[in-house]
């Protein structure tokens, strides 16, 4: 038997019809998104489309099974679209070595799709393919994994919540695929610091352990002789440590020419802006101002000229320590490394200066001491095993997507602790005050070289859609109008960042029943057809006039009590609280309310309970 009757056998022939007639979106091909690419071939999809915008590491091979060494600085999209299709070879597989964020893949690409799968480790890079999912109307599967602990979640607009419905805390846990070469965030400079900086210089190199002469790929043989170069060179690097031109050589390698190398690469560098070296010389000249105590200063974010100073003086302390380490230990022992830990001051003013080095250089957000000691404390390793089980739950949520039986859809939970490896929980109700999905959307044109914020807020949110006085307009680059902001009203919508298949967003903040957020996706008229683009010749033209919902009441407040024939209006507390609640006067069973703190800032605080119901008694829970 062939494997489509295998399939269709299993999940019968009209889900398998509609396998392979689907057009699916895989963005990511990374830990997850290559589990998930397998699976989606055997599974029988017909068409996959798969984006991604880095490159291939050597720390990605012992867990992106679709990688191997002659793979290394290769596109990730195209290369797991080449290994991929020998899985299923009458499967159409299309691959972008892009960023999903780029214009090209706007609301109605998205539209063309299915399903999508989100495959991501960037959580800026998710909230807007979870934005654009809704816009297109397209449903999403949504999976991540930190450690051994997965998620899966299933969202479609109006059904289910969104990616955004429940605030998401800025992740201080990241796997490590994507700090060589773009990094976007404060912890992407952290893990490189931390995990690939310290460990080349002071512990065992990556470059150690490869050997690139099995390699008989011609195609990649110039980027085998790049790496071979960086590998001589760290090598020369360590064979320097102790001498006067160390740091000097360690800042010219890693700032300067490892940089210059990024720069080169001119397709990755299309949509955001290019890194810029640092000169060692010129940070040399101007550390003399500098107080050599300024690394005790651990809650100030250091300037550029500061962290070079921190930089070079925690370079030297640990030249000088894994020295005299290995002065200390035999021929015959292992030789000794250094390993970075939050609480050795030299290992964390090197990697807190080396980060915030790093993020000067792709215009990143710097970072006190005291945070990235916090943040580099809690990084955690991407394991395959628990990308192997999400990408599976994956699609088996999809399976129901495509049935239509969203009702026995599931958010499915991997966690290690507890007696179940799997759990999971029926799917949500949208949030009704997501700033996201339980929005009105529209759609505006635009001339851009004529359009001006007046002519948006006057001809189109004022008289054709009814809004009063009350409401703001921002946009990426924040807010462009609000009632105390009309210096921008003559601007052209160019010059506030406004572009095409970009969004706006209106907020009405009238007092009384104001209306849902309205998004708009603005189209430049100049590249469409759109008759309603040019018919008025006007320079901003609404697509069509829509009713805007207004928002949910507010809830109604908990009820007052009368206490001692005067209305209390704060809640009640104390015995008579608990006695409302259920606690039973006779003693045989008493519910009790507590309240979980962690205390201390080392890992491993015992939480102290406060325990209510015993008169405030405190607890250390064991």
């Amino acid at each position: 038997m062939t494997r489509e009757s295998y399939l269709k056998r299993s999940l019968g022939t009209t889900l398998s019809r509609r396998i392979k007639e689907s057009r699916v979106l895989l963005v990511g091909a990374g830990g997850i998104g290559c589990e998930l690419l397998k699976n989606l071939l055997l599974t029988g999809f017909g068409e996959i489309h798969i984006i991604d915008l880095d490159t291939i590491d050597l720390s990605n091979l012992n867990r992106q099974f679709l990688f191997r060494h002659e793979h290394i600085k290769k596109s990730k999209a195209l290369v797991a679209k080449e290994v991929a299709q020998k899985f299923q070879p009458s499967t159409k597989l299309e691959a972008y070595h892009a960023n999903i964020k780029d214009a090209q893949f706007n609301v109605d690409w998205f539209a063309t799709f299915d399903i999508v799968f989100n495959a991501l480790d960037n959580l800026d890079a998710r909230r807007h393919v979870n934005r654009m999912c809704l816009a297109a109307g397209v449903p999403l599967i949504e999976s991540g994994t930190t450690g051994f602990n997965g998620q899966v979640q299933v969202i479609k607009k109006g059904d289910t919540e969104c990616y955004d419905c429940n605030s998401k805390e800025v992740p201080t846990t990241f796997p490590v695929c994507t700090i060589r070469s773009t990094p976007s965030q404060p912890i992407h400079c952290i893990v490189w610091a931390k995990s690939y900086l310290l460990p080349e210089l002071f512990g065992t190199s990556e470059d150690e352990t490869q050997d690139f002469d099995h390699s008989e790929d011609a195609e990649n043989a110039a980027e085998i002789e790049n790496l071979r170069k960086e590998a001589q060179a760290l090598k020369d690097i360590r064979g320097s440590m102790g001498s006067e031109d160390f740091a000097e050589k360690v800042f010219n390698k890693v700032f300067m020419t490892d940089i210059e190398r990024l720069r080169g690469m001119e397709d990755m560098w299309k949509s955001r802006q290019p890194p810029e070296p640092l000169d060692f010389a010129t940070l040399q000249e101007q550390s003399g101002s500098v107080d050599n105590t300024i690394s005790l200063n651990d809650q100030k974010v250091w300037n550029v000229t500061e962290d070079f100073v921190v930089f070079k003086d925690s370079l030297n302390r640990l030249s000088r320590r894994l020295k005299d380490l290995k002065e200390k230990t035999s021929e015959k022992d292992v030789s000794p490394i250094l390993v970075f830990d939050k609480d050795d001051v030299d290992t964390l003013d090197f990697v807190a200066a080396s980060a915030n080095l790093r993020s000067a250089i792709f215009k990143i957000e710097p970072k006190s001491k005291f945070d990235i000691k916090q943040m580099a404390g809690n990084i955690i390793p991407a394991i395959a095993t628990t990308n192997a089980m999400t990408a599976g739950l994956c699609v088996l949520q999809a399976l129901k997507v495509l049935k239509d039986d969203l009702a026995n859809a599931k958010m499915v939970f991997l966690e290690r602790s507890g007696v179940r490896a799997i759990n999971s929980d029926s799917l949500k109700a949208p949030n009704p005050n997501c700033p996201v999905c339980s929005v009105a959307q529209g759609r505006v044109f635009i001339d851009p070289t004529r359009a001006t914020l007046n002519d948006l807020v006057r001809d189109v949110l004022r008289l054709q859609l009814g809004y009063g006085e009350e409401f703001s307009l921002s946009n990426e680059i924040g807010t462009i109008y609000d009632p105390d902001l009309e210096d921008n009203l003559p601007k052209t919508l160019s010059e506030l960042g406004v572009k095409d298949e970009s969004f706006i967003t209106v907020v009405d903040e009238e007092d009384e029943n104001p209306r849902v957020n309205l998004e708009l996706v603005i189209r430049v008229s100049q590249k469409l057809d759109e008759p309603a683009a040019t018919e008025e010749k006007k320079p901003v033209t609404l697509e069509r006039v829509m009713d805007i919902p207004r928002k949910p009441k507010a809830a109604t407040p908990p009820p007052t009590e009368q206490v001692n024939g005067t209305t209390a209006h704060e809640p009640v507390t104390g015995k008579r609280k608990r006695e409302a609640e259920g606690e039973l006067s006779n003693g045989y069973e008493r519910v009790k309310r507590v309240a979980s703190v962690a205390v201390g800032s080392g890992d491993g605080a015992d939480p102290i309970v406060l325990d209510e119901a015993d008169g405030g008694a405190i607890l250390i829970d064991d």
